[in-house]
């Protein structure tokens, strides 16, 4: 046991005293929050740039009937197409909209530019346009175009769950999100840490070095010892960075909530909704839904089952990988190998996000989150949305007998493999290896 621990000690420390690790662990949080503080800030200051539009209508159907809007300025001109074209270069005019007498039946409306016009922009147009038509068809065929706007109404879907408790708000949306970061967490920090270990054990293979450290420890300790000590460099730097995360965003909000603007916006979004949405162009309802779903994710109990599937697949797909390293001379002998034991990750991950986040009590989805291989992802899409507490239980006890197993599996590998040299390894080749005694 204590061969373990001075192992153990050795892979964490030689690991996070490197200025890698720690450039790493306090760059990405500030990245992070620094791109959200911008994100926020862009999001409540919103987009005051003005686009000046001409509108050359030959036709005379849209003529006065395009509404400006907070960022879209229209002006009407007169005169021939070529003409206005010239005008546009000379103007600070943005955009020329040219609407030609016959463009119903060649499709020909042109908005014309130095530069290319966005697709908000474009979108925004060609929705005032439609709707300008369709009340002068339904004018022509005599139906009194205010009628059917008073019969146009917005449903607006309120999602409810009713728990021991009793009525809480399900924001669908934000269960959606919390489960896609998590798992995408998982799904990366699998493959980084797991490549990690996989590197030290080929680095130690072909310097030699591990025939020196097996005369005095055994390969299974050796194996144990450097899947925990990396393990625990992943744990520590997940948890610095959301301790880190979580001070830096508080940090970022007070500096951004305290300026005038902000506050008067903020306060007229809570007191005032509908006029802030009219005001915002959309932003403000937005802001409201974003602020309402975060306060229904239940965030500590997310990251404690987070942090456990995070270190149960870690150690399972780890132990996976330092059989692959022990297996083999050098990095690029490792592709034929890496595939079997990447696919479970790589299967759960697109099936979750395509079929689990739609399904979550599926049975599909039930049994993925009940195998070893596939749990870390499986369950952490699931867990947002609510898991009972049996199978969760049953998933974690799981969870820990694949690790048991998988463990004994690639020690059985480990053991053999780390002594060998200069011979190109194969499937048969690795099962003989299981197969020797001790």
């Amino acid at each position: 046991m204590n061969k373990i621990l001075l192992i153990i000690q050795r892979e964490y420390f030689s690991r996070v005293k490197k200025k890698s690790f720690l450039l790493m662990t306090f760059l990405v949080p500030t990245l992070f929050i620094a791109m959200y503080a911008v994100v926020i800030f862009i999001f409540i200051k919103g987009d005051d740039d003005i686009k000046n539009i001409r509108v050359l209508d030959e036709s005379g159907v849209f003529a006065n009937n395009l509404q400006n809007k907070k960022n879209l300025d229209f002006k009407y001109i007169s005169g021939s197409y070529n003409q206005a074209k010239e005008d546009l270069l000379k103007s600070d005019a943005d955009f020329l909209l040219y609407i030609p007498k016959s463009y119903e039946a060649k499709n020909s409306i042109e908005i014309i530019s130095e530069k290319k016009p966005g697709l908000t922009i474009l979108g925004d147009i060609e929705g005032q346009m439609a709707t300008v038509l369709q009340n002068k068809r339904l004018i022509e065929a005599g139906i009194d175009t205010a009628i059917i706007n008073k019969t146009k109404a917005k449903v607006s879907i309120s999602a409810k769950q009713l728990t021991a408790e009793g009525e809480k708000d399900a924001s669908v949306g934000a269960t959606f999100v919390v489960g896609f970061v998590a798992a995408f967490l998982i799904y990366i920090s699998l493959f980084i840490y797991g490549t990690q270990v996989m590197r030290g054990v080929i680095e130690e293979k072909t310097t030699r070095i591990i025939e020196v450290i097996v005369s005095s420890v055994k390969p299974f300790q050796l194996m144990l010892g450097k899947i925990l000590g990396i393990g625990m460099v992943g744990l520590t730097q997940f948890l610095l960075w959301i301790i880190l995360s979580v001070g830096l965003a508080t940090v970022a909000g007070t500096l951004i909530l305290k300026s005038d603007s902000s506050k008067e916006k903020i306060e007229q979004m809570k007191n005032n909704p509908d006029q802030a949405l009219q005001q915002s162009d959309g932003r403000a309802d937005a802001f409201l839904n974003f602020s309402k779903a975060a306060d229904t994710v239940d965030f500590p109990y997310i990251l404690t089952t987070f942090l456990f599937y995070f270190l149960g697949g870690y150690l399972i797909y780890s132990a996976l990988f330092a059989a692959v390293g022990s297996a083999v001379d050098n990095e690029t002998e490792t592709q034929q190998f890496m595939l079997p034991i990447t696919l479970p990750l790589i299967f759960t991950f697109i099936i979750g996000m395509n079929f689990i986040v739609n399904n979550p009590d599926s049975p599909l989805s039930f049994w993925l989150s009940m195998i070893p291989f596939t749990s870390p992802i499986a369950m952490m899409i699931r867990i947002p949305f609510g898991v009972p507490v049996w199978e969760l239980a049953l998933s974690m006890a799981l969870l820990v007998a694949g690790f048991i197993f998988t463990t004994w599996v690639a020690s059985r590998i480990y053991r053999v493999g780390i002594l060998m040299y200069g011979k190109k390894t194969s499937y048969k080749e690795i099962a003989k290896w299981f197969m020797y005694k001790e």
